[in-house]
């Protein structure tokens, strides 16, 4: 048996192949800024919001605007007045903690579960440090090694979020260094 496919057919077919073939450049998420109570320097993008310390009443906001996961980069005893990680999940959402403070203490384990948590946890997610600054590190590298993004413009990203500390932006450069060539 011959099978003959009438010439608008195989213009059709030939046609999305072509629709199925041809690739535009993918739109990458911008950083956008976000208010939420008293919170400052708070950005988000792709269901990541990135900030500084929530106060209570921030994060109570945050839950009903459907907030599933608080990442803290702080230790315990940094924030004094209350203690987030109970009230978080006393709320039923998820507590992550990856606590670190100053450059000795920004090491590869910590960029390596901050990346982690970013590509995996619950979104949406709010990830904080006291000002910024620390969420502005770990987030170079997550969004070099895992969205592909050009560094300059991760750095770029940090410095908005909050990164003023040059050794954690030299840490950071580092890792990324280190991790694309392995």
């Amino acid at each position: 048996m011959k099978l003959v496919l009438a010439p608008a057919v195989l213009a059709l077919s030939l046609s999305l192949l072509a629709a199925c073939t041809h690739t535009t450049p993918a739109k990458v998420a911008q950083l956008e800024p976000y208010t939420c109570g008293s919170m400052q320097r708070l950005h988000t993008i792709d269901g990541i919001y990135l900030g500084s310390q929530p106060a209570q009443a921030d994060l109570t906001q945050a839950k009903e605007a459907g907030i599933k996961t608080v990442v803290s980069l702080r230790h315990t005893a940094e924030v004094k007045d209350w203690d987030e990680a109970a009230w978080v999940r006393e709320q039923g959402l998820l507590w992550i903690q990856i606590p670190w403070n100053g450059p000795e203490q920004l090491t590869d384990e910590i960029f390596d579960r901050s990346r982690e948590t970013l590509r995996s946890a619950e979104k949406p997610m709010l990830v904080h440090c006291g000002s910024g600054n620390r969420v502005g590190a770990v987030w170079i590298a997550f969004r070099v090694l895992d969205e592909g993004v050009a560094l300059e413009a991760a750095v770029t990203e940090a410095k908005t979020i909050g990164l003023k500390t040059p050794e954690f932006e030299t840490k950071a450069r580092d890792y990324v260094a280190r991790k694309a060539q392995g």
